[in-house]
């Protein structure tokens, strides 16, 4: 037998990380993941995991009749993206 631990190719290397977020955030997420039967760190790998995938994704050409449409939307000069994200993402995942 050997005295030290070899690790496996299969086995996935995890890393402690903090972050700050908004206390009641951290609260309806905690909710969310119990009422799901998952880790509020599942929940975060999984969604990190998927905007990677998206930005490569992202990368790839994109067909002309879609880059037609490019700038067809104008949106409202007082238009809040975050706020209206943060919104609809509450709204669809914490209520």
């Amino acid at each position: 037998m050997c005295g030290f631990n070899q690790t496996r190719k299969d086995e996935i290397m995890t890393t402690k990380l903090t972050l700050t977020i908004d206390q009641q955030v951290i609260i309806k997420a905690k909710h969310y993941a119990k009422s799901e039967g998952r880790s509020l760190s599942n929940i975060v790998e999984n969604y990190l995991r998927a905007i990677s995938v998206e930005k490569a994704n992202n990368d790839m050409e994109i067909a002309p009749i879609t880059k037609s449409l490019k700038g067809s939307f104008k949106q409202p000069h007082d238009f809040d993206y975050k706020n209206q994200l943060d919104k609809q993402l509450t709204e669809k995942y914490l209520k």
